[in-house]
């Protein structure tokens, strides 16, 4: 007898979109889903039945309008999926005004908060601060900021000069390029001509793999070890993004995020092999599919608890549910719905892997208007939050 049978079915949608210039991005945000449908329509102890409905917008903002409102209008009403800020700001007025919920997995730039959206990637007090505290205290007091031309870049870029500032240190240049732009020449003749401690890279997709390749051969021409003289660092570069990059320029790259596939716990071990096996194609594990595998997880615990999938009761309930992620313990802030969350900082390697240099001792509460600056804008060493792998 089929168990499943017994089980109430609940049709979610997932707005992700695997063609376009964050494909791989998206597509690993689509498999993190995907997995934990299956993991939850395999788990006895969860009455229901999980029935993913995708739609692939290719990174239009119009097809993420239209997708959006295909889903409604069969009747869902918990939507996980956006990658960008702006795709997330283009379906966010259509989810309030038709009461559903958006489960956003995406690290992003803070500064937004909405009682129709569950946030389940992290805050810039989770990624942003702590990398800035890790520059100033190991780098220097210089850096040179590019970015892809949108509000991600735009506010992330933001906070990082604001906290370079605080901190006696300096912006050389702030640049943006449209996304998917690949011409990055004229950036990276500006940076070997400026020479700055470091990189602040806000670019996405596409762009950003480009920049990379050819920041490191331009370096390499000139007699400059890119990683260790002028290292790039960033908030989002993850690993199957390294594999895109492929081998001139995968290794070096610092990112501040909370979750690498690298990291020792049981339930990464189990979430890495599943994830594997589930998707042996690719893109590997990374902070994307895990924030997606999140998100799921906690909705489907959520609509358990509530009794039923009315968005009222079901965000009321996902502020009362933990889940054993696999960076650590994750739960929603019921101040701000957004996620607690353990920030972690990595340095990639040739193997597409990072190695972990300082992490949490415990999730970190979400911030994301920044209230409160975390203690990584008041020391030029790495944030007392963080401890030091060994």
């Amino acid at each position: 007898m089929d168990r499943n049978l017994d089980r109430i079915p609940l049709q979610i949608g997932l707005l992700f979109s695997t063609e376009g210039p964050y494909a791989t991005v998206a597509q690993a945000l689509l498999n993190g889903a995907m997995l934990a449908c299956r993991q939850v329509n395999a788990d006895p102890a969860l009455p229901l039945r999980l029935e993913p409905f995708h739609v692939n917008p290719r990174g239009r903002l119009d097809d993420y309008r239209a997708g959006i409102q295909a889903m409604l209008d069969r009747g869902i009403t918990h939507v996980c999926g956006c990658y960008t800020s702006s795709s997330r700001k283009e379906v966010l007025p259509i989810v309030e005004k038709r009461d559903a919920l958006l489960w956003y997995p995406s690290h992003y730039e803070g500064f937004e908060t909405s009682q129709n959206v569950v946030y389940t990637g992290s805050s810039p007090n989770q990624h942003l601060t702590p990398l800035i505290g890790f520059l100033l205290g190991e780098y220097g007091r210089t850096a040179y900021c590019i970015g892809s031309n949108y509000i991600w870049a735009w506010e992330s870029n933001r906070v990082f000069r604001e906290g370079i500032n605080r901190l006696g240190g300096q912006i050389a240049a702030e640049r943006y390029v449209p996304v998917g732009e690949t011409d990055l020449n004229p950036y990276v003749r500006e940076i070997l001509a400026l020479r700055p401690d470091y990189i602040f890279n806000s670019l996405i997709g596409s762009s950003s793999y480009e920049f990379l390749r050819r920041l490191r051969r331009a370096s390499a021409a000139a007699g400059i070890d890119q990683p260790r003289d002028m290292p790039v660092a960033s908030c989002t570069l993850s690993e199957p993004e390294l594999h895109a990059i492929g081998p001139d320029a995968a290794d070096g790259q610092i990112t501040s995020s909370v979750y690498f596939s690298s990291l020792r716990t049981a339930q990464n071990a189990d979430f890495v092999a599943a994830y594997r096996q589930a998707f042996p194609k690719g893109p590997v594990a990374c902070a994307d599919a895990e924030a997606s595998y999140i998100a799921i997880h906690l909705l489907a615990r959520a609509v358990a608890r509530a009794g039923g999938q009315g968005v009222a009761q079901v965000r009321a309930a996902v502020t009362a549910c933990e889940f054993d992620a696999p960076q650590g313990p994750v739960r929603i802030d019921p101040d701000t719905m957004h996620a607690c969350l353990t920030p972690h900082i990595g340095v990639s390697r040739m193997d597409c892997e990072f190695d972990v240099l300082i992490e949490s001792p415990a999730p970190v509460k979400p911030d994301p208007y920044l209230v409160q600056w975390s203690r990584s804008m008041e020391l030029p060493s790495p944030p007392s939050h963080l401890r030091i792998v060994t």
